[in-house]
């Protein structure tokens, strides 16, 4: 999928084509309600509206969303756009799916930078700054047999996520899974990950992983 992805807007990459395999896997029936939990370029959104969904975006940047309004104009797809911190600007409503390509990178801050496109990987310490709160929040806002489909990396320990999706009312697991090289960042942080055990000694890749929830 061709984007406009411009400088301080998340660009697609792996985990995003990951995360738009599992959901084209899910054949959400035409109308169906979906929310995108941190849009950015709107390229996970745009692959919903592809399928026929009716897609409600949500990012905190003003950025992000612009870009994401852009490449559904050129799709000639429409979105639903919300700015807003997470499930804030849609706490009122209920959706058949929900997807996220959160930041998960672990960092030795242990908050969310406030702007700049490191918003979307910086993750805390133990890079589920913000999988933590969409596990506990994007449970209330699915319908009964609603889906959410979360990718991560396995740095920020998918298991966890699994976890507390069942903690708050969903049967979950792993659906997808693949590995790649570290990227930039993650290769920058190798000997920071290497020190808190991350990774082993001289690794540099990370398995990509997608974790399917349903409301029961």
């Amino acid at each position: 999928m061709l984007l406009l992805q411009p400088p301080g807007v998340y660009p697609a990459q792996g985990d995003t084509s990951l995360l738009i395999g599992a959901l084209r896997r899910e054949r959400p029936e035409p109308g169906a309600r979906l929310l995108d939990l941190g849009t950015g370029s709107g390229a996970v959104a745009l692959a919903g509206a592809e399928l026929g969904a009716a897609v409600t975006a949500v990012d905190l940047s003003r950025l992000a969303l612009a870009t994401a309004w852009v490449n559904a104009r050129l799709r000639h797809l429409h979105l639903t756009l919300r700015r807003g911190d997470l499930t804030s600007p849609v706490a009122c409503r209920r959706f058949e799916f929900i997807v996220s390509n959160p930041p998960y990178v672990p960092s030795a801050r242990s908050d969310a930078p406030r702007c700049g496109i490191a918003r979307a990987w910086e993750a805390g310490p133990t890079g589920r700054l913000l999988l933590d709160r969409i596990c506990r929040q994007a449970p209330q806002l699915l319908t009964a047999g609603g889906v959410l489909l979360i990718v991560q990396s396995s740095l920020a320990d998918p298991a966890a996520t699994v976890a507390a999706l069942h903690r708050f009312g969903l049967q979950a697991g792993v659906v997808a899974a693949t590995t790649q090289p570290f990227g930039p960042v993650m290769s920058q942080r190798a000997a920071w990950f290497e020190e808190r055990g991350l990774i082993a000694p001289g690794e540099r890749s990370e398995i990509l992983v997608v974790v399917r929830g349903v409301r029961p």
